[in-house]
């Protein structure tokens, strides 16, 4: 119900670009199912939201050939009772532990031109 960038959607995940990233171009994959962590999710959910997260992967990859990595992070913390990861490029250790209260917002055409470039 919240506004969001959508880069994919299926029926059981959705994937969208995160407000508040570690690097740009992270995603931010949810399952439909309303649950507080991955833990308690069904197979069938969870596996679909691992096939999911694997897809924004390899997208990526694809969209950020300069990365070296793909970073996954398995429920964030300022996100509370709803099961999420957050997958994004980086190169280097500081990269990965970059805050992203460090850095500018983007603007929602930026994020837009972003997901465009990661739908999948």
């Amino acid at each position: 119900e919240i506004p969001s960038i959508k880069v994919h959607e299926d029926d059981l995940t959705l994937a969208i670009m995160d407000i508040n990233p570690i690097q740009p171009g992270q995603i931010l994959v949810v399952p439909k199912e309303e649950i507080s962590t991955i833990w308690d999710m069904t197979p069938a959910s969870y596996q679909a939201l691992m096939a999911t997260v694997q897809k924004a992967g390899q997208r990526i990859k694809e969209v950020f050939p300069n990365k070296t990595n793909v970073g996954v992070i398995v429920e964030g913390l300022e996100v509370t009772d709803h099961a999420h990861v957050k997958v994004f490029p980086f190169s280097t250790v500081a990269e990965f532990h970059s805050s992203p209260d460090s850095r500018p917002k983007a603007s929602q055409q930026e994020l837009k031109t972003m997901a465009m470039k990661l739908s999948f």
